[in-house]
Formats: C-alpha cells, sequence, structure tokens
C-alpha cells in the first residue's frame, strides 16, 4: 500500500511539472505577474521557514529553537561557512535547552 502511494504521488508531482513545460508556450503572464512570481516565491519560503522556527507541532517550539535560528542567520549573513553555521545554531539551542530554557 505505501509502495503505491508513493508511486502515486511520483506520477502526479512528474506530471505536474511535465505540465507546466508543456504549458509554457500556451500561457501568457502580464508584466506585473511576472515581476511578481520572485517575490511570492520569496515570500511563502519565508513563511515556510518562520513556522518551522516557530512552532513544534499545533504549539510554540519555545525560546531554544528560535535563538539557534537567529544565530545561525546572523553567521550566515556575515559568510561564515555551513558547517560553522549549522554547528553554531544546534550548539545554542543545544546550550539554551540544557540550561533549562525551551
Amino acid at each position: 500500500m505505501m509502495l503505491a502511494a508513493i508511486i502515486v504521488l511520483g506520477v502526479g508531482t512528474y506530471t505536474m511539472r511535465l505540465g507546466g513545460v508543456l504549458l509554457r508556450e500556451r500561457m501568457e503572464l502580464s508584466d506585473s505577474l511576472q515581476r511578481l512570481l520572485p517575490m511570492a516565491a520569496a515570500a511563502l519560503l519565508t513563511a515556510l521557514a518562520a513556522t518551522s522556527t516557530l512552532m513544534a507541532g499545533s504549539g510554540f517550539a519555545g525560546v531554544a529553537r528560535p535563538a539557534g535560528v537567529v544565530v545561525g542567520a546572523l553567521l550566515a549573513w556575515r559568510k561564515a561557512t555551513f558547517v560553522v553555521v549549522v554547528v553554531a545554531a544546534a550548539a545554542t539551542a543545544a546550550l539554551l535547552r540544557a540550561a533549562g530554557i525551551e
């Protein structure tokens, strides 16, 4: 049953992506809509990141996770290497949780 669901989802995803490629020439988007699409993608990714950062299940994730994300974001902004960003963010969250700050 699980394998069938995976196959159906895979075929559906492939079909949707193929439809976008095949129908691209048939649809014309206005200039204003073409300018808004990249901003819409950025807004969607920002909302997804904020939700993942602040929520755990249906409740607030606590202070440790957002603090770790802030530390990681600051290090990424300062052009730190990926490994340093990930380790510092995880260490920040872990130290706060070890100190009893959820």
